[in-house]
């Protein structure tokens, strides 16, 4: 699909872009580029390509999920402006 520099222009109002006008032939040619990559992507059959989870097949290290820190609720609640049941008060900001 080739996009002329009109075909810019209206994309680019509709996006609320301002772009110059001297310029919008060199869009057109990008972006025509660019859809004319993504219909030689489309093209290719991936019928029997199993899906990746990552393009470099990787696994994700993940550390423990163990509690490092103590509970400190208390010493900071007691210097906090307001607290109860264990909460924090802050004022009303929204009517």
């Amino acid at each position: 699909m080739a996009l002329d520099a009109s075909d810019v222009k209206k994309i680019a109002h509709l996006a609320r872009l301002q772009i110059e006008t001297s310029k919008a032939q060199d869009y057109a040619t990008d972006l025509s580029n660019i859809l004319e990559f993504v219909g030689q992507l489309q093209a290719v059959d991936t019928q029997n390509i199993k899906p990746m989870a990552h393009p470099l097949d990787a696994t994700q290290s993940l550390r423990p999920d163990i509690v490092t820190e103590k509970n400190q609720r208390a010493k900071f609640q007691k210097i906090a402006p307001s607290t109860e049941d264990g909460l924090y008060l802050v004022p009303k900001v929204i009517e």
